[in-house]
């Protein structure tokens, strides 16, 4: 049987969903098409409002104004140590270990040359120039072991102003394996764990 034309776009679309194939797709269209009209506005509404979500002009975080709550918080932005992340969904992944209490600087991902990612598109002079503007004595390297992970690593401690200390995350994380998907434990161990380049 062959879907109605708007259930088989919407199938479309969430298949466009990491982890989602066809049958999940339609499943989850199917699930939504048995809520109220109300919830189904609801859900329309908050997917439409992705589209006003902005990066803080300080950090890279993805935010609702132009600076996100960690750089607006006090206790946070006045400490001398910046953990450097790949994606907004490791900075979380680091937030709910609990065990980091600095600021933060989220890449745009990471070097690849074969891809045309250079230190423009991840945004490395931004990095450098919110390192100094913070008076940032030690950052933390979290980016993925990955051979473009160690190679963004080995480039911004080459590239990251004189007189900051540049630690890597410890190993604890499996190499080719994504923050976004470690448990806290882990990626406490791994903050704990860390090691000067």
């Amino acid at each position: 049987m062959e879907l109605p034309g708007t259930l088989n776009e919407a199938v479309t679309q969430l298949k466009r969903l990491p982890g989602i194939g066809e049958r999940s797709a339609i499943r989850l269209a199917l699930s939504i098409l048995s809520w109220d009209q109300e919830n189904i506005k609801n859900l329309s509404s908050s997917l439409s409002g992705l589209l006003d979500i902005k990066n803080c002009i300080s950090c890279n975080a993805l935010c609702d104004n132009e600076v996100c709550s960690l750089c607006n918080d006090p206790n946070r932005i006045d400490k001398p140590i910046m953990c450097v992340v790949e994606s907004m969904s490791d900075l979380l992944a680091i937030e709910n270990s609990g065990e980091f209490a600095g600021s933060y600087f989220v890449l745009s991902g990471v070097l690849n040359p074969l891809k045309g990612i250079g230190p423009d598109e991840i945004g490395v002079p931004n990095l450098c120039k919110a390192a100094i503007n913070r008076k940032i004595s030690n950052i933390v390297l979290a980016v993925n072991p990955s051979i473009e992970g160690d190679a963004t690593c080995s480039y911004l401690n080459e590239v990251l102003p004189d007189g900051i200390i540049v630690d890597r995350i410890g190993f604890g994380v499996p190499m080719g394996g994504s923050l976004e998907y470690l448990d806290s434990m882990t990626i406490s161990q791994a903050l704990k764990n860390r090691k000067t380049l």
